[in-house]
């Protein structure tokens, strides 16, 4: 009996996902829940299960192919007894590799388009089928929509329409398309959406630098390397308490400010694919040595590209922490739908006045981005402060910390 492998629902919003590599061909056995397919949505790459054992008759969805969820992506013949549905037969060497016409009743199922492209039609009011795409196979980009929602012609023969060709041999194009494509999408929309603002303070560092040299022996008996990142988030829980709007979200559509009551904190992630947030779960309810292996182990699963859907959602206030690099600050940009996020960096050695003198002492920079929409100037200064205070005061950290 053959069985339609139909893309299953992630989860979280997703409708639907770029096929990115089948990793099974027509003719081959399979076995239930041996990986199939590699998708990716607008948060993570998932590997897809089979949901049982038999034959991959047909392949449905091509690579590069977007697929909604519920679509027929495979056929599988698990070889049962029952009435069968013929298998149509697999296309040729020279058939098309784009997607089939859609149907009448899905007017936008053959649009080649991410689903990120997708929603932003939905928000604009666009009907994206009949928007002539400027991308690689007719692909619509989002400047694609905002230009059918501003009434304007498409345009033709730009970089993504096929990679233009170098003007000289000391220039090379890059496509812009997987996951560099995705991120430069959501930074553009949160660039577009956002009332952003970014407050900076410095932060006297010294006592947290002796701390951490304090529990870095117990860190390494329980097998985890501990970075400052632990204290930080550990700082952030009583100053998310307190100032609640910084732990929140925007909802337009309601016409609502979301207030969160549970910390859910995103770690921005420097990896080969480019950058990932995964989310670390109930912050205020670990400690300093559940919270450095769990950030090491979702770091390490980010950068092999092994980040399940679970682990990159949910969060409700994101750190992106550019201090091993350098730099002495920088106006991150906020991760929607949350209202805020703090940007860490290099702590070194600086001259600070203490009770009038001038002593060396270890700091650092830090970068609140927030929505202006959500809250004002003084109401983030006073939570960075709050922030700042728990990190200066080795009593109040460790309170927090263990």
């Amino acid at each position: 009996m053959v069985f339609e492998f139909k893309l299953p629902d992630i989860g979280e919003g997703v409708a639907e996902g770029e096929i990115l590599k089948w990793m099974v061909r027509e003719g081959d056995s399979v076995k239930e829940d041996q990986p199939l397919v590699e998708v990716m949505t607008d948060k993570v790459n998932v590997q897809i299960p089979s949901p049982r054992t038999g034959r991959v008759a047909k392949i449905s969805a091509k690579e590069g192919e977007v697929a909604k969820v519920g679509q027929t992506i495979m056929i599988i013949d698990d070889g049962s007894a029952g009435s069968a549905s013929p298998v149509p037969p697999s296309p040729s060497p020279q058939t098309s590799p784009r997607p089939s016409q859609p149907q009448p009743s899905e007017p936008s199922a053959g649009v080649i388009a991410t689903p990120a492209t997708r929603r932003l039609a939905r928000e604009l009011g666009v009907e994206i089928a009949a928007v002539r795409g400027s991308g690689p196979q007719g692909r619509v980009t989002e400047d694609d929509l905002r230009r059918a929602a501003a009434g304007q012609s498409p345009r033709t023969g730009v970089v993504e329409q096929a990679p233009a060709a170098p003007r000289s041999d000391q220039e090379e194009v890059v496509p812009l398309r997987g996951m560099r494509k995705i991120i430069a999408e959501r930074m553009a929309k949160s660039s577009q959406t956002v009332a952003q603002v970014t407050h900076v303070d410095e932060a006297d560092m010294t006592e947290l630098v002796l701390l951490r040299e304090a529990f870095k022996g117990s860190a390494e008996k329980r097998g985890v390397r501990l970075t400052y990142l632990p204290f930080v988030i550990k700082a952030l829980v009583p100053a998310l308490k307190e100032f609640p709007y910084v732990n929140s979200s925007l909802d337009e559509a309601a016409g609502g400010i979301v207030l969160k009551k549970y910390y859910n904190i995103g770690i921005a992630t420097d990896t080969p694919q480019g950058l990932v947030v995964p989310v670390v779960k109930d912050v205020d309810k670990k400690d300093i040595f559940e919270l450095a292996g769990e950030i090491e182990k979702l770091a390490e699963k980010a950068r092999a590209g092994e980040l399940a859907l679970d682990e990159v959602r949910g969060s409700t206030f994101t750190i992106t922490n550019v201090g091993a690099i350098g730099g002495m600050f920088a106006t991150p940009i906020v991760n929607l739908p949350e209202a805020a996020i703090l940007g860490l960096h290099k702590i070194a050695k600086r001259p600070l006045v203490r009770e009038g003198k001038i002593e060396i002492r270890d700091a650092t920079y830090l970068s609140l981005s927030f929505d202006h929409r959500v809250f004002d100037g003084a109401y983030a200064a006073r939570f960075t402060t709050r922030v700042i205070e728990v990190l200066q005061d080795t009593k109040k950290l460790l309170a927090e910390v263990l």
